[in-house]
């Protein structure tokens, strides 16, 4: 499985171990089943609700900013000052 997971060609895995390509196909897709349903059953801890409370914190201050550059894109003077610097 390490193998197919790192990129290998299967055709070539499958040669080198003597194992059809079908066969090492089922069990990759049983593998990563396995360790999707691993990480969904894991239990919440507070890594998960500080990672929460951060992205909120993210969401909010992206909001804040492109709030922000509307509002100074607004002004007369902003463009005033833009045409200053490009000339």
């Amino acid at each position: 499985m390490e193998r197919l997971i790192r990129g290998e060609a299967l055709d070539l895995v499958s040669r080198e171990l003597g194992v059809t390509a079908a066969t090492l196909s089922a069990w990759r897709e049983t593998f990563e089943a396995a360790g999707e349903a691993a990480l969904k059953s894991r239990e919440p801890d507070e890594r998960d609700e500080e990672n929460l409370r951060l992205k909120a914190k993210i969401g909010e201050l992206t909001m804040a900013n492109e709030l922000l550059d509307a509002k100074i894109e607004s002004y007369p003077f902003y463009w005033a000052s833009v045409a200053k610097r490009l000339y």
